[in-house]
């Protein structure tokens, strides 16, 4: 279910492990290219500040299950405690076609469906510089309790050897300054979507 490519805008797809600092990267990146960063949906319930339909969509299990059945999600995964992430199709598929930069932040899970579905996507795994700043970020985003911040840390080697073997990711990128970061990301980004152009005949 792939729009019409010579419309379709640049599909960007960013993962990393908790505490590299994803969120912020993402929010840079919609500023700099003017793109759509994609509203994830969930079961998990808010944290104190977000907003439904700004920080995520937040579903009940029953609903998330029924839009699984119905293929209304381009990717979902069940992750931490159990919960279920994923992304809206409609949205995603309606800015493409209208020549707009689309920017999900979403897991190695996700990335592998939408690569399937979307292969000339962009996709982007961010590493911070070593395992102590990682751990150090996560403890100062002060959002998770205890016994979660351990299951992220405890995770993060895995995810990062699952990240390097899969094969959906073209690029890995370490964010030790984020200024520098913003703007390598931004260059790969415009290159692919000038690329794009070129092979659609735009």
């Amino acid at each position: 279910m792939v729009a019409d490519r010579t419309a379709q805008g640049v599909l960007v797809c960013l993962s990393g492990p908790s505490g590299v600092g994803k969120s912020t990267v993402c929010q840079r990146l919609v500023r700099r290219l003017d793109a759509m960063l994609s509203v994830s949906a969930t079961t998990r319930p808010p944290r104190p500040g977000e907003v439904n339909g700004r920080d995520y969509w937040f579903l009940e299990r029953a609903d998330f299950e029924a839009r699984i059945a119905e293929g209304r999600l381009l990717e979902y995964a069940q992750v931490y405690a159990g919960q279920y992430y994923g992304t809206p199709a409609e949205p995603v598929a309606e800015a493409l076609a209208a020549g707009r930069t689309v920017i999900l932040e979403i897991d190695i899970a996700g990335t592998l469906q939408v690569a399937r579905r979307y292969p000339d996507a962009v996709t982007l795994y961010l590493l911070a510089p070593t395992a102590g700043d990682q751990q150090q970020r996560l403890v100062g985003r002060k959002q998770d309790t205890a016994e979660a911040m351990a299951e992220r840390l405890a995770k993060a080697d895995g995810e990062i050897r699952k990240a390097k073997e899969c094969g959906a990711y073209k690029h890995f990128v370490v964010n030790a300054d984020l200024d520098d970061t913003i703007d390598r990301l931004v260059a790969i980004i415009r290159a692919a979507a000038s690329e794009h152009k070129e092979n659609s005949g735009v």
